[in-house]
């Protein structure tokens, strides 16, 4: 499989965690986001993912899949190798999809790059006032987050049970920007808590941003 990927994508990132969680061997296609105006805008990238985003994942078919959370659970019901990312039973699989899907279609879309751009460049919003605007809808998703994890039974070391998957492969990401920008941490003990749990794992250590062969 070809994983199109950038270092910093929140995005490919959670996909390469899910990888590695899945064990399943990849190349990486590495698509600067930022450098040249955007390779993703290039012809050549619009022919396989005409969104003009990351991650793309081409099977070794030549089939190409698009948008993490599709990525996830195709991976999760195509490959009996390495962990589940989702649980067996239908109220544990909605529990995950929720917290999932509140990060990566609440929190993420809100913050990615091309809204930060489109703030700064085209809006003219100023570097303080962008941050702002990043915090604060960070801070809102977070805290419910948070008190969903607090609140459930189902949460153990990781999002849900003892063994990470599709919920810990969207936090991971989402935290690391949230450091990135330098947003306290501090209202959020169990985000930080099973962060650091997924840290200490190899699946998460390789699909880190800094251990990418295209970080700068």
């Amino acid at each position: 499989m070809k994983l199109y990927s950038y270092w910093r994508s929140s995005a490919a990132y959670r996909v390469r965690i899910g990888l590695n969680l899945k064990q399943i061997d990849y190349q990486s296609i590495y698509v600067h986001l930022v450098k040249e105006g955007g390779e993703q805008f290039k012809t050549e990238y619009s022919a396989i993912n005409p969104q003009g985003l990351v991650p793309a994942l081409e099977l070794d078919d030549g089939r190409v899949l698009t948008q993490s959370l599709a990525i996830l659970e195709y991976l999760d019901e195509s490959a009996v190798s390495g962990m589940a990312l989702l649980p067996e039973d239908a109220l544990g699989r909605a529990r995950v999809r929720a917290l999932a899907q509140l990060v990566a279609c609440e929190i993420h879309p809100l913050n990615n790059l091309r809204v930060l751009k489109y703030l700064s460049a085209t809006l003219t919003v100023d570097v303080d006032q962008s941050r702002t605007w990043y915090c604060h809808w960070l801070a809102q998703g977070f805290a419910a987050l948070e008190t969903l994890l607090a609140a459930s039974p189902d949460t153990g070391k990781f999002c849900h049970g003892q063994a990470p998957g599709l919920a810990d492969a969207c936090l991971v990401p989402q935290v690391y920007n949230a450091r990135r920008f330098k947003v306290d941490m501090t209202p959020y003990p169990n985000i930080v808590r099973i962060d650091a749990a997924c840290a200490e794992l190899d699946a998460f250590q390789r699909a880190a941003p800094e251990a990418q062969g295209d970080a700068q």
